[in-house]
């Protein structure tokens, strides 16, 4: 069963929290970053993408980077960020539009990370994982929660929907509409749900694996040397990692569309041709109407194709739509093999939609547009439970956690 562990964040103040919060590290590059810490000093990029304050050109993996981040997290920690004084829980709420997700923030035993009581889906990267472990090491803090989900309980919910009736701790909206709110849990309420979750069974990483994967690595290396850093005596140390959990019935995913650059060895004609040898194409919109069809955008139209071959009803990652597509037509018709290292494709995930792959195609940039259906929270349940692991870049969700606003000291 899950272990809820209170703790005493470092937290955002709220009059810096809208300066302060800033987008994960990793859906942004350094001249990204860069260009969104512009003209505001406490940004915590400033801290999770150091590098945008060197020179250009600087490897963000250099010693220097690590020497700015904790340069950086000090200055934060000495005008912006208060520790708080009792160990708690926090309702994190993100609000985009119609869409709501109320989730909530703690600390969660790497030891369950390891067990299998937090599931994975997806395979890290070393070099990703060298960078946050170094990262979490220099800085003697873990600055970005894992994004994790469960199987909802009414009991959990109930307490969500008292205490977030409540006056929130922070409360503000970012500059890309979403509205971030926080409120912290204390007291009878904080038990209660330390009690809850000893009755979940599993969590589950949605996003952020390398940072839990980075977590583990840090806390093996402090145990290696000892704690070099005085404990704040709330349980939640570095044997534990910040997350956020948040019910799986909340839980938006987008999908994770694909652009290509162009059609190797073939011709239009002979691409199109492949197509239909494999495929029922008929016209059809942008989005697909569901599981089990992908939208094609080729030559200035929507297409709708419809696989002849259907995969066992046992498989759970074959039968994915990402996995169709890959199986049946990039790998064999254009010969797109490893999706994380061909250069001939590129993604699109998230809100930017279908019109910006439409876009795109009609710049000359790519030749060829897919849009996928989008992965279910319960594909991702199954794919986790059966030990399996996720096709690459198959899950975009939506709204993302912000880094700064809550902190673990380890």
């Amino acid at each position: 069963m899950a272990t809820l562990r209170p703790f005493r964040a470092l937290r955002s103040t709220p009059s810096d929290a809208p300066a302060v919060a800033a987008v994960p590290y990793d859906v942004v590059d350094t001249d990204e970053a860069r260009a969104l810490a512009a003209g505001n000093p406490l940004s915590f990029l400033r801290v999770s993408r150091a590098e945008l304050e060197l020179p250009p050109g600087t490897s963000p993996y250099a010693n220097a980077v690590y020497d700015r981040a904790v340069s950086n997290f000090d200055k934060l920690r000495s005008s912006s960020l208060v520790i708080e004084d009792e160990p708690s829980v926090y309702f994190y709420r993100m609000r985009d539009g119609a869409h709501q997700q109320t989730g909530l923030a703690g600390c969660w035993p790497l030891d369950e990370y390891d067990n299998g009581v937090i599931k994975k889906h997806e395979r890290t990267r070393p070099d990703k994982e060298d960078d946050r472990t170094r990262h979490m090491i220099a800085l003697g803090a873990q600055t970005g929660p894992v994004f994790l989900t469960y199987r909802a309980a009414a009991d959990i919910k109930g307490i969500a929907t008292a205490r977030t009736a409540g006056e929130p701790l922070l409360d503000f909206v970012a500059a890309d509409g979403v509205r971030h709110t926080i409120w912290q849990v204390a007291g009878a309420d904080r038990d209660a749900l330390v009690a809850a979750f000893e009755c979940i069974p599993a969590l589950y990483i949605a996003d952020g694996h390398h940072r839990a994967a980075s977590a583990a690595r840090a806390r093996d290396a402090f145990r290696t040397r000892g704690a070099a850093r005085p404990a704040l005596g709330d349980g939640a140390d570095f044997n534990t990692f910040l997350g956020v959990v948040f019910p799986h019935d909340e839980v938006r995913i987008l999908p994770y569309n694909r652009l290509i650059r162009d059609f190797g060895q073939l011709s239009p004609d002979a691409f199109i041709q492949a197509i239909r040898d494999r495929f029922d194409v008929k016209p059809g919109p942008a989005t697909p109407a569901r599981r089990g069809e992908i939208s094609m955008y080729f030559d200035g139209s929507w297409r709708t194709l419809q696989p002849r071959s259907k995969p066992g009803g046992g498989d759970v990652i074959g039968a994915l739509d990402v996995s169709v597509l890959q199986h049946q037509l990039l790998s064999p018709v254009l010969g797109i093999h490893d999706v994380t290292t061909d250069k001939r494709i590129d993604f699109v995930g998230g809100a930017r939609g279908t019109a910006e792959l439409e876009k795109l195609v009609g710049s000359g940039k790519a030749v060829v547009a897919f849009s996928l259906f989008a992965v279910s929270v319960d594909d991702l349940m199954a794919v986790s439970d059966a030990g399996a692991v996720m096709p690459p870049k198959s899950t975009w969700f939506e709204p993302k956690l912000r880094d700064g606003l809550l902190n673990h000291l380890i």
